[in-house]
């Protein structure tokens, strides 16, 4: 009783409830340059070879591990002495970010659809740099002890930001327009900014100027090439979500050509389909600690490519709510298994030394599905249909389990060398 009790007490202290509205900072943006612009372009008639070249306005979370050792060294002038080097940087960030999203709540798709994907860009870069500040800034907030609640605790906001983003913003655009959408959700971005002032900056250690370049790139990069198969192992991290990506993109546009209401999109996509996705990571979770990472990823991945064939389900039923909580379900929970297996798999490929950068990096080469590769999706989906297309985001899996096949039997071998070397093993 005592730990739960101590349990209680980390949750409720200042420094968790303060993680957890960063949690919601972070996790906002993302679907206002994603999930509910798509369905805020389909609704104004772009085409969808359009709409899918759209995913490559966040690149920025691709790109940011380049300008991450920036905002980790380099002091703002006057205010990082007042607020601190995190505080500084982030209620700076977060200023820009909702100036940024109030300028796409100005934009118009139809007259202007460059310059809407202009401000989507700039959007999203404020969104990767708001998320390099406060992950660091959440490391350094708590103890070791305290890092798995405050991972937690993240995890739970991130998702309530998503769910305000895509849910609150589909429902505000149906009330009130899509202007007055992206409006009320630059106005959330208080809650990040509350989060940063309501937290007190530990003292950082001053890092040695000659070394800090080397330190913070060239190490990392030169560690992670010493790995057998290191090569394959980056190919693998951009092709596991592949095929899933290229679906999840495209998935609001379906639902739209299907008829489906903003409000219907919002209650059972976004609304449902959350509680769907965090069962599908607790599902995930046990599976690896019941039969260890590569398996759950094999078994996630094969759930993964298989719940695509669930959209052709849906594309033959039509416009059927009891249809669609089916397929989110069944997108929802299987992805989730996925991406448990996959997180998981990142962090074990990271040295301690070098933990940040290297899941930087890696977090970055598996977001390339979702920008570079989606992208593609929507010139498919109007050139063959959508009954071919997401077959062909089921067959977009087969490469990635192909060299997680692979990757596993390498490992495997690995395993009878060593048990052969060792005294007694023949």
């Amino acid at each position: 009783m005592t730990k739960l009790a101590d349990a209680f007490r980390l949750y409720s202290d200042r420094r968790m409830v303060a993680i957890l509205a960063m949690g919601f900072a972070s996790g906002l943006p993302l679907a206002l340059t994603g999930a509910t612009l798509s369905i805020w372009l389909k609704e104004d008639g772009i085409s969808l070879t359009a709409i899918g070249l759209f995913a490559q306005v966040g690149l920025a979370y691709n790109l940011k591990f380049l300008w991450a050792p920036v905002l980790d060294r380099v002091p703002l002038p006057v205010v990082t002495a007042w607020l601190g080097r995190r505080r500084s940087w982030a209620l700076l960030i977060q200023i820009l970010l909702a100036l940024s999203i109030l300028a796409l709540a100005q934009a118009d798709p139809v007259v202007d659809a460059w310059r809407t994907a202009l401000i989507a860009v700039v959007v999203a870069f404020f969104s990767a740099s708001q998320d390099i500040v406060i992950d660091a800034f959440r490391v350094e907030l708590l103890d070791d002890n305290e890092q798995g609640a405050g991972a937690a605790a993240t995890q739970v906001g991130y998702r309530i930001g998503m769910l305000a983003s895509g849910a609150g913003a589909l429902y505000l655009a149906s009330a009130f327009g899509w202007r007055g959408a992206y409006m009320v959700m630059a106005c959330l971005v208080v809650v990040g900014m509350a989060a940063v002032l309501m937290t007190s900056e530990r003292a950082a250690p001053p890092a040695p100027r000659e070394s800090w370049l080397r330190a913070a790139i060239v190490e990392p990069f030169a560690d992670f090439m010493t790995r057998h198969d290191w090569l394959a192992i980056l190919l693998f991290v951009v092709l596991f979500k592949t095929g899933d990506a290229v679906a999840g993109w495209m998935s609001g546009p379906f639902y739209i050509s299907l008829g489906f209401s903003k409000v219907e999109i919002a209650s059972v996509s976004k609304v449902f389909g959350l509680v769907a996705s965090m069962a599908g990571v607790i599902l995930g979770g046990g599976l690896v600690l019941r039969v260890g990472i590569m398996r759950a990823l094999l078994i996630g991945g094969v759930l993964q490519a298989l719940s695509n064939l669930a959209y052709i389900a849906q594309l033959w039923t039509g416009h059927d709510v009891g249809m669609l909580a089916v397929t989110i379900a069944t997108e929802n929970v299987t992805g989730g298994i996925g991406s448990a297996a996959f997180v998981a798999y990142l962090s074990r490929l990271c040295n301690p030394a070098f933990t940040a950068t290297q899941y930087a990096l890696l977090s970055a080469l598996a977001a390339v599905s979702r920008t570079f590769i989606a992208s593609g999706g929507g010139w498919l989906a109007d050139r063959v249909g959508w009954a071919p297309f997401f077959t062909a985001s089921t067959l977009l899996c087969v490469p990635g389990l192909l060299l997680l096949l692979f990757l596993m039997r390498r490992v495997a071998s690995a395993a009878i060398r060593s048990e052969a070397t060792l005294p007694g093993g023949g």
